[in-house]
């Protein structure tokens, strides 16, 4: 197939800071719910939303607010990682690599992921193994990008939102049930829960590389924008943010189509409870109307003078470094007595957000050590971290 994708256009500078910035606000809510589920798992911080139809119940609207903000986590992590995987095959291509080289290192960077998913992600959680979590889907959706790649951007966005949109008409059952095989291709497809241990997973690929290919799409598009444009993207952003939380609502009141987990009620915990896993229509049009707002805060906060400082400075840190953050967190917050994330021990609220907030000190002086040893060491293995 052709390549129809065109160089991406030089600028000043070889980042787009939105996207840092972004991305660095949903990695510290992430911080968040992962310190909230090793020290309140089970009494008052939940998961598993919409897990074969199912739905835990929360003590109170605080918790389940506490657990809501972190919804714009994974679909944000995961459209991005699309974008930046756009934007990083256009620069390579400009600068001459061959299509085979890219689809090799494409092929690598997805082993690598599916690696740290299992021997470091998992571990940190205390799950199985073979657990197919969002590092792994985001491995294997590299690998089917190393192809997928090639269609022309207009076709890849166009399968992506039929992916979106459809995707729970997927119909698995033809795969068996009574093997442990077949068992894990329907969770690692479409079919997320934890029932047969060790084969668990809640991060399945069709709806997921919906979104990445969303996210490729906007990486092609951003390619073709110089820094005057970019900065003009700011109102569409909110307005695409804005329209998506409308449809949500809209999805939400009518309570059918694009509802895994329909409203049961008028209250607030009722309009906002949707399914995550796999991630309903309406988890979707919240979660990535709030990246677009998101992004449109950064491109506003572009123009303050020391942008890239204070606190700004650390969340544009997270963002470089997204990776990094991810897998030392895990083992950062987990930390407690016994060394194990089943100790039998919790704290109340206010102690956790201080320990979260202590933690992101942390993390931010771990990630600017890390940044500065990565640029060092351009050709080892950290590129690919």
């Amino acid at each position: 197939m052709q390549q129809v994708i065109a160089p991406v256009k030089q600028r000043g500078t070889g980042r787009i800071q939105f996207i840092d910035f972004a991305r660095g606000v949903v990695m510290a809510l992430m911080a968040w719910d992962h310190i909230s589920g090793f020290w309140q798992k089970g009494i008052h911080h939940h998961g598993g939303e919409g897990v074969m139809g199912r739905a835990p119940e929360f003590l109170n609207t605080t918790w389940f607010l506490a657990r809501f903000v972190s919804h714009w986590c994974a679909p944000t992590f995961i459209f991005l990682a699309g974008t930046v995987l756009a934007l990083s095959t256009i620069k390579r291509l400009g600068r001459g690599e061959s299509q085979r080289d890219i689809t090799f290192r494409m092929i690598k960077r997805g082993g690598v992921l599916l690696l740290l998913e299992m021997f470091v992600v998992t571990a940190a959680f205390g799950g199985s193994p073979l657990y197919f979590g969002v590092i792994a889907c985001i491995g294997i959706c590299f690998m089917i990008f190393s192809v997928y790649r090639r269609l022309p951007p207009a076709a890849i966005l166009l399968v992506s939102l039929i992916i979106v949109i459809s995707h729970p008409f997927i119909d698995l059952s033809f795969i068996p049930t009574d093997n442990p095989i077949a068992w894990y291709l329907r969770v690692i497809l479409h079919e997320p829960n934890h029932d047969w241990y060790p084969f668990t997973g809640l991060y399945p690929i069709f709806p997921w590389i919906g979104v990445m290919g969303l996210g490729w799409f906007f990486g092609t598009f951003l390619s073709e924008l110089d820094v005057t444009r970019m900065k003009k993207l700011k109102s569409p952003l909110i307005v695409t943010g804005v329209l998506s939380i409308a449809a949500f609502f809209l999805v939400r009141w009518l309570n059918g189509f694009g509802n895994l987990l329909p409203r049961q009620g008028g209250t607030l915990m009722d309009w906002l409870y949707v399914s995550k896993y796999p991630p309903s229509l309406a988890f979707i049009l919240w979660t990535l109307g709030g990246m677009c707002l998101f992004m449109a805060v950064g491109l506003h906060l572009e123009e303050w003078p020391g942008y890239d400082k204070g606190w700004t400075g650390v969340i544009l840190t997270f963002g470089r470094n997204p990776l990094f953050f991810y897998l030392t967190h895990l083992w950062l917050y987990r930390v407690r007595p016994g060394w194990t994330p089943r100790t039998v021990f919790y704290l109340d609220l206010q102690t956790t957000i201080l320990f979260w907030l202590v933690g992101l000190y942390i993390l931010w002086r771990l990630c600017l050590r890390y940044e500065k040893f990565k640029r060092s060491h351009p050709d080892s293995l950290l590129q690919y971290i």
